[in-house]
C-alpha cells in the first residue's frame, strides 16, 4: 500500500514538513481527552503546521516525523468516540481513515492513542479503527498517571488481543517515544495489517453491536489489568462535587471566566501598546521618507494601517488561546461546559457557547475562532452568528464618546448607561439564539454528552504550541482579507481626488479666508465630503434621518463598517478637528456645539441614544465578516449576520429616537 504524498491532503509545505512523493503518513486518532494532540506535538515538535481538510472547514494539523530508517508525515485528526459519526469533525475523522475525502487515500498506517487510565472506554474505538484492517500501533497515553493509580496494564496480553504492537508512552514526559518511534519505523517497514477479528467485538447481526463491542471492551480491559480497577482518584471525585454542582459549579465558573476576562484585557494592554506604537512609528518614518502624494498616503494609511490593525490583536488572540489550553489541559474545561449546558440550552446555545461569549467581550474574532471546541455545526452557527452582539473593545470608545455626550458630568448616570449598553448586547444575543432556534436554524441544542477526564497539571509547551499555532493561523488566514478591506476603505475615502479649485466659489472663498491650518482643515474637511465615502454618506443620510443622524454622521456610520471605533476619527475631521485631537474633550465640546441648518443641535439627547444603541447592535466590523465566512466556509453565513444585525440595530435605533423625541426628551 503507498501512502499519498502531502499535496493529495490539501496541505502547504510548513516548516520541516516533508511534501515529497511517497512519504509514508501517519493517521493519528483516539478519544478526545486521551492526550492525542500531546502526543503529536511531542513527537512533530514545532515541525507542524494547521490545516483544513479539502472541500470542508475542519481543521486538522499535520507535521514531519523523523523516524530511524525514514521519514513520516502525522496527521492528527479530531477527536472521536466512534466511527459511527454524529457531527462535522467525526465525520471528517472517518472519512480520512477510510480515504473519503477528496484527493486523498487511504492512510498508511494509523496511531492509536488510548488513555492508560480509561482503558475499557478507550478500547471501544479501538476496535472499530482496527477492524478497518490498516496497519495500526498503539500508544498507551498517560502511563505515568495509571503508575500513580497503581494500574498495570500487561502489555503482551493487550497486543495478543489485538492483534498489533502496543507501547506505553507519556506525552508529558516524553516516556517511551523512542520506542514507540522504533515501533512506526517497523510497522512502516512492513505495513502488516492488524490480526484483530472485527468478529469477537460485533456478536451477530441479531444483537446490538454496541453492546457487544462495550462488552469486550470491558472483558479485555479488565484481563489487561493487574493491581487495581479503572476509578476517578478521590481528588477528582471531590473537586467535581463543587465544580459540577448546580449553583457553586456556576460560582466558581463564573470567577474562572472572569479572570479569564481580565487578563484578556490587562495583559494584553502593554502589547497592544507597543505593537500600536511600533506600526506608528513605522507610518511616520516612511511618512518623511516618501514624498507626499497618494502613495505615501497608501503605504502609510492603508498598508501599514491595515496590517496594524490586524496585528493589535494578537496579544489578545495569544493570551485567549493559552488560557484556553491551560485550562483544557487541566480537564477543567469539560467540567464548565457541563455546568453551563444546562443555561444555554434553553435558549437554543450549546454550554460550550459560554466561553465564545465571553472572550467576544474582548474582541469577536477570537471568540469566533474560539468556537471550534462546538461539535455539533447547528450550535456552532448559532453562536457564530450572535457573538459580534457582544459588546468588544472596539465599542468602547463609541460609547464613550456618547454617553460623555450625555452624562459628562455625573459619572454614576455615565457607569448606569455604560453597564446598559453591555446588557443590551447580551440580551440582545439570547434572544437571536431563540430566534434561530425556532426558524432558520431548528432543533435543540445537541444534548452534551462529555467525558469528565482526570484533573491533571497542563503542558506549558503544549499550551505554547497551540498558542503559537492559532495566532500564525490567525495572521495567515486573516490578514490578507483585513488588509484588503482596510485599502478598499482607504480608497474610498480618498477618491476622487478634490482640490481647492473644484469646490464651489462660496466654499473656496471661505476657505481662503482661514490661517493656514484651518484652511488645511476645512480642506480635508470638504475632501471628505466629496470623496466616494462623502457621498456615499449623503445618498445614505435619507435613510438615517428617521434615526436623527445627519450626513455628516452617515458618513461616519459607513467609514465605521471597516471598524466600529472609526468613527470616532471620522467625526473629529467632520466636525472640526484633526485626526488626533490633543484635547480629549475637544470632540465632545465640538459635538455638543454642532447645529444643523436649522438652528437646532445635532446631539439631543434622542439622537445620542439612538446612535448608541445602533453601535450596541449593529455588525460594523469587516474583519469579523471574513472570519465568520472563513469559519462557516461561506459568505452566506456573513451575508446572513451583516444584514440581520443592520436590521436589527436600525429598528431598536428607530424606535428608541422615535420614542426619546416624542417624549420631548431631547
Amino acid at each position: 500500500m503507498s501512502g499519498p504524498d502531502l499535496p493529495q491532503l490539501n496541505i502547504v509545505d510548513g516548516p520541516g514538513v516533508d511534501s515529497r512523493a511517497g512519504a509514508s503518513t501517519v493517521a493519528v486518532i483516539g478519544n478526545p481527552n486521551a492526550g492525542k494532540t500531546s502526543l503529536f506535538n511531542r513527537l512533530t515538535g514545532l515541525r507542524a503546521r494547521t490545516a483544513n481538510f479539502s472541500g470542508t472547514t475542519v481543521e486538522h494539523r499535520v507535521g514531519a516525523l523523523r523516524l530511524p530508517n525514514r521519514s513520516a508525515v502525522l496527521l492528527d485528526l479530531p477527536g472521536l468516540y466512534t466511527l459511527e459519526a454524529s457531527t462535522l469533525d467525526e465525520q471528517v475523522a472517518r472519512d480520512a481513515l477510510v480515504g473519503a475525502l477528496p484527493d486523498q487515500t487511504v492512510p498508511d498506517a494509523v496511531l492509536l492513542v488510548v488513555d492508560s487510565t480509561n482503558l475499557s472506554r478507550n478500547l471501544f474505538l479501538a476496535a472499530e479503527v482496527l477492524g478497518l484492517g490498516i496497519p495500526t500501533i498503539v500508544a498507551l497515553n498517560m502511563s505515568d498517571l495509571a503508575d500513580r493509580q497503581g494500574l498495570q496494564i500487561e502489555l503482551d496480553s493487550l497486543r495478543e488481543e489485538l492483534g498489533c504492537p502496543v507501547v506505553a508512552v507519556s506525552a508529558k514526559t516524553g516516556s517511551g517515544l523512542d520506542e514507540l518511534r522504533g515501533g512506526l519505523d517497523s510497522l512502516l517497514g512492513r505495513l502488516e495489517p492488524p490480526t484483530f477479528d472485527p468478529a469477537k467485538a460485533c456478536g451477530s447481526c441479531s444483537d446490538c453491536p454496541y453492546a457487544d463491542r462495550f462488552d469486550w471492551a470491558e472483558s479485555v480491559g479488565a484481563r489487561a489489568l493487574r493491581g487495581g480497577i479503572e476509578a476517578p482518584s478521590r481528588v477528582t471525585e471531590a473537586l467535581d462535587s463543587v465544580l459540577t454542582h448546580r449553583v457553586f459549579g456556576l460560582g466558581v465558573f463564573g470567577l474562572v471566566m472572569l479572570t479569564t476576562f481580565m487578563l484578556i484585557f490587562k495583559l494584553a494592554t502593554v502589547p497592544m501598546d507597543l505593537i500600536d506604537g511600533w506600526f506608528a512609528l513605522a507610518g511616520g518614518t516612511l511618512a518623511q521618507w516618501l514624498p507626499p502624494g497618494d502613495l505615501n498616503s497608501l503605504i502609510t494609511d492603508g498598508v501599514i494601517g491595515g496590517v496594524g490593525g490586524v496585528l493589535v490583536f494578537l496579544p489578545q488572540i495569544a493570551i485567549l488561546f493559552f488560557v484556553l489550553a491551560l485550562l483544557e489541559g487541566t480537564g477543567y474545561m469539560a467540567r464548565a461546559a457541563f455546568v453551563m449546558d444546562r443555561l444555554m440550552s434553553r435558549v437554543g446555545l450549546p454550554g460550550k457557547a459560554f466561553v465564545p461569549m465571553l472572550s467576544a467581550h474582548a474582541c469577536a474574532i477570537p471568540a469566533i475562532m474560539s468556537t471550534r471546541v462546538i461539535e455539533d455545526r447547528r450550535d456552532r452557527l448559532v453562536t457564530i452568528l450572535v457573538l459580534p452582539l457582544m459588546t468588544c473593545s472596539a465599542r468602547v470608545p463609541v460609547y464613550a464618546m456618547v454617553v460623555a455626550l450625555l452624562f459628562g458630568d455625573s459619572p454614576l448616570q455615565a457607569s448606569v448607561l455604560f453597564a446598559a449598553s453591555y446588557s443590551l448586547g447580551i440580551v440582545a444575543a439570547f434572544v437571536m439564539a431563540w430566534c434561530f432556534k425556532a426558524t432558520l436554524l431548528p432543533g435543540e441544542a445537541r444534548p452534551l454528552v462529555i467525558e469528565l477526564p482526570n484533573y491533571r497539571l497542563p503542558s506549558l509547551r503544549d499550551a505554547l504550541l497551540q498558542t503559537a499555532s492559532r495566532c500564525w493561523s490567525f495572521v495567515r488566514n486573516a490578514g490578507t482579507v483585513i488588509l484588503l478591506i482596510t485599502i478598499g476603505m482607504w480608497a474610498l475615502a480618498t477618491y476622487p481626488k478634490t482640490g481647492l479649485t473644484d469646490l464651489p466659489a462660496v466654499e473656496q472663498q471661505r476657505i481662503v479666508t482661514l490661517d493656514a491650518d484651518a484652511a488645511e482643515l476645512a480642506l480635508q474637511q470638504a475632501q471628505l465630503e466629496h470623496s466616494a465615502a462623502g457621498w456615499l454618506g449623503r445618498t445614505v443620510q435619507p435613510v438615517f434621518a428617521p434615526l436623527g443622524f445627519d450626513w455628516k454622521m452617515s458618513v461616519g456610520v459607513v467609514s465605521s463598517f471597516a471598524a466600529r471605533e472609526v468613527i470616532v476619527s471620522t467625526l473629529s475631521v467632520l466636525y472640526g478637528l484633526g485626526d488626533e485631537p490633543e484635547d480629549g474633550d475637544s470632540l465632545i465640546g465640538a459635538m455638543r456645539r454642532s447645529h444643523r441648518a436649522d438652528g437646532s443641535p445635532v446631539f439631543t439627547t434622542a439622537t445620542c441614544l439612538s446612535l448608541l444603541v445602533f453601535y450596541v447592535l449593529a455588525m460594523q466590523c469587516l474583519p469579523t465578516q471574513a472570519i465568520t465566512a472563513r469559519e462557516t466556509g461561506s459568505w452566506k453565513w456573513a451575508a446572513l449576520q451583516l444584514g440581520y444585525m443592520s436590521v436589527l440595530a436600525y429598528v431598536a435605533a428607530l424606535a428608541t429616537y422615535q420614542t426619546a423625541a416624542a417624549l420631548t426628551v431631547g
